[in-house]
């Protein structure tokens, strides 16, 4: 597989989707980057969302970010109790979409500083989720 989404192939292969879902089964956390601007680029695409390129390349993320947004998510105890659902700012641009373990969820907050680990979903496929960083505010 390679790593590269060449011009001349660029609709050859596993769909970005497929690709970046590999990289999580291995525990790797990794975005595009593309060739033509430099900015990095989430939720996997063909096309770079900022210039148009199609020159994308997988690089490894360094999971770093800042909680832009956060929602808690209320349900009853039998079903899991409540849980938090968090926009994060990766340091290297992007927004993803995650939740924060390891603390109470009324805890998570507005420009906490995280850290991504890639850890079994509810169905135990693998996902990104965030921890606090340390030192706590980003």
């Amino acid at each position: 597989m390679s790593e590269a989404t060449a011009a001349s192939g660029w609709t050859q292969g596993p769909g970005p989707d497929a690709v970046y879902a590999q990289h999580l089964a291995t525990s790797e956390l990794r975005i595009q980057r593309c060739r033509a601007c430099s900015r990095h680029v989430f939720y996997p695409r063909l096309v770079c969302s900022h210039c148009g390129s199609v020159e994308l390349d997988w690089v490894a993320a360094s999971g770093r970010g800042t909680v832009y947004a956060v929602s808690i998510v209320n349900r009853s105890a039998d079903k899991g109790g409540p849980y938090n659902v968090v926009l994060v700012d990766l340091s290297e641009g992007p927004r993803m979409m995650a939740r924060v373990d390891g603390v109470a969820h009324d805890a998570v907050r507005i420009g906490m500083a995280v850290q991504a680990r890639v850890a079994p979903g509810a169905d135990g496929t693998p996902c990104v989720v965030f921890d606090a960083a340390p030192g706590g505010a980003a």
